[in-house]
């Protein structure tokens, strides 16, 4: 399964980044995912519980956020959304375009906790 790779290249990153942040653990992580990023959703989401064993995102959530496939006619100039099996353009409907969206995996954000030291009295 490819999205199990992924999920621990992606938890690498987090975990550096809550390394980085001296956080406790992590609480959510959000991915940007195009159709043509050559990851399913639904199977990222099910190889992540499987990754996050052990880590420190083993409580996080993993919210994935679908992205619009969007071309940039080198025709009219003009961007528009496109399919996955057209990517012609949504204005004139030439077929010379330039894909400027879509094809991501992008990890948007993550959510870390921290436990704050208690002050002495």
């Amino acid at each position: 399964m490819h999205e199990l790779s992924v999920c621990q290249a992606l938890l690498q990153q987090v975990s550096e980044i809550a390394r980085r942040e001296s956080a406790d653990r992590v609480a959510r992580i959000h991915l940007r995912v195009g159709p043509l990023s050559g990851v399913v959703p639904e199977l990222l989401e099910q190889a992540f519980t499987i990754a996050r064993t052990g880590t420190i995102a083993e409580q996080a959530e993993l919210v994935t956020e679908p992205q619009p496939i969007r071309v940039r006619c080198s025709q009219c100039g003009e961007e528009s959304d496109a399919s996955i099996s057209r990517l012609v353009c949504g204005v004139c409907g030439d077929y010379r375009t330039r894909l400027i969206s879509g094809d991501e995996l992008l990890l948007a954000s993550v959510e870390l906790t921290r436990t704050e030291p208690v002050a002495a009295n």
